[in-house]
């Protein structure tokens, strides 16, 4: 039990970063990681990963199109 409460309270590593803010991005974040991301981590880790993956995913979404568009010949 008491190993638990200290995964709750470390800082969360890259990865969960990384997996929280694409959960969240898709609305399918967990109560028990909102927590843990709320109790161990700083709130600039979030928004400036937030900011990354929105402007990724707006890259990715404009790559598609482009390419789409290319092969149909527009």
């Amino acid at each position: 039990m008491a190993k638990q409460q200290d995964d709750q309270h470390q800082k969360p590593n890259f990865l969960h970063i990384v997996l929280s803010t694409v959960a969240a991005a898709f609305g399918v974040q967990s109560n028990k990681n909102r927590e843990r991301d709320f109790k161990g981590g700083s709130i600039y880790t979030y928004i400036a990963a937030g900011v990354i993956f929105t402007t990724l995913f707006v890259l990715a979404v404009i790559l598609v199109v482009r390419t789409v568009l290319a092969n149909a010949g527009l």
